[in-house]
């Protein structure tokens, strides 16, 4: 049982997000955005975060870290944990190195100081 509660610890829950562009739920204060900066295709394509707090204002009071993966080969491409670096405009990019085409999972992690806010989970296919 105790491996079994270590493994729950291990695989937190990510909620499925609504498609690029969609408005996205952080929590009662914050909302968010996701999108390629262009269609994914082989190579970079780079990740766009934009957060914005109930009046609309966009913050950058967030630390966004990501983690990607094609799904049918687990492991095979593995990211492994990155952070999201800010631009100029209060934009968190990363750049997704797309090793092949097929279907990819990418999962986000919202912190607010140390602790994690908002798990969500997007696919798409290349």
């Amino acid at each position: 049982t105790n491996k079994a509660a270590l493994q729950q610890v291990q695989t937190p829950e990510f909620s499925e997000l609504p498609g690029p562009g969609k408005d996205c739920r952080i929590d009662d204060d914050f909302h968010f955005t996701y999108e390629f900066t262009e269609k994914p295709r082989m190579g970079t394509a780079i990740l766009r975060v934009r957060i914005s707090d109930r009046e609309g204002n966009q913050t950058t009071a967030f630390t966004v870290l990501s983690r990607y993966d094609m799904p049918s080969m687990a492991g095979a491409h593995d990211s492994g944990e990155q952070e999201f670096k800010l631009n100029k405009k209060g934009d968190y990019l990363l750049p997704v190195n797309i090793a092949m085409p097929g279907e990819w999972e990418v999962k986000l992690t919202f912190k607010r100081g140390d602790s994690v806010v908002f798990r969500g989970t997007f696919r798409f296919d290349v």
